[in-house]
């Protein structure tokens, strides 16, 4: 078989387009990583998102490389590129987290990849032909919706508190689009299991830009930073199918009594529409 091939044009346009979006939206957490090295402090941010997003780029890879369609080779490089960014991930995480955190995290790793090879395992012995790619195919489904429920989290966040300013539109353009483009691989590719999960990313995607817009003008302080799915920015997901991700929110049940100190004077800060204005920095 064929590295790749051009005879379906647009399947390979769309996977090749949606590889170079997807490498952006991989990049998001970097400034946060930053921050966590510059301060040696995971300041909170769980890792569970990155391992489950590394999980599920392997499981895509493994799914990829079982399908007989060669222009499944895109589907290998993006999940390949999004398994060593993860790693790197995890690995800034393990030098900087509190003994603790290491050692879920460690426990984690080990349960994933124990949980990948058994699926390997059992695949290669116990299921045949399509009925495995099939099988394969609606698990990774599966635990790409899971990677798109987090942008549910900050979306009921924007709506408590008013404030997009943990919800940038840039972020939020870039996903839709992420998603589009594989929704669009997918059908082309009549691949209902590429296709299904970033029908989700699309939806939620125009869901947060419709939210931004709503709120954007109406921007209040929020004085507690949340940690968000693959790095403190939404991320629907993904993403596409093939991206796995990012921290869970840390809700803010208590911004109406903190804003109620800010018009007693005990606190003077101030949201504008291009970022907070905050103790704690907030660029991610």
């Amino acid at each position: 078989m064929a590295i790749f091939s051009i005879d379906k044009p647009w399947v390979f346009a769309f996977g090749l387009l949606g590889n170079l979006i997807s490498f952006v939206v991989f990049l998001a957490p970097v400034p946060t990583f930053y921050r966590v090295c510059k301060r040696k402090s995971t300041e909170g941010f769980q890792s569970v998102p990155y391992v489950v997003s590394l999980f599920s780029a392997m499981l895509w890879i493994y799914y990829a490389t079982l399908n007989s369609e060669s222009n499944n080779f895109l589907l290998i490089t993006v999940n390949s590129v999004g398994c060593v960014i993860e790693t790197i991930y995890i690995a800034l995480y393990l030098a900087y987290a509190p003994k603790k955190a290491k050692i879920f995290t460690l426990k984690l790793m080990v349960m994933s990849f124990g949980g990948f090879c058994s699926v390997l395992l059992l695949s290669r012995f116990l299921l045949k032909g399509s009925t495995r790619v099939q099988l394969l195919g609606w698990l990774c489904v599966g635990f790409s919706i899971i990677v798109f429920a987090a942008p549910l989290s900050v979306m009921r966040m924007v709506i408590r508190t008013k404030s997009v300013e943990f919800m940038p539109f840039s972020l939020s353009f870039f996903l839709t689009l992420s998603a589009v483009t594989w929704l669009l691989y997918g059908l082309f590719l009549k691949d209902i299991h590429v296709a299904v999960p970033n029908i989700l990313g699309f939806i939620l995607g125009v869901l947060q830009m419709g939210l931004y817009l709503i709120y954007r003008k109406r921007n209040v302080m929020v004085l507690e930073e949340p940690g968000y799915f693959n790095g403190a920015k939404p991320i629907a997901g993904t993403q596409s199918c093939n991206i796995t991700s990012n921290d869970s929110i840390i809700d803010v049940y208590d911004v109406k009594e903190r804003k109620d100190d800010v018009h007693k004077g005990e606190k003077s800060f101030e949201a504008s529409d291009n970022g907070p204005v905050v103790n704690s920095s907030c660029e991610v």
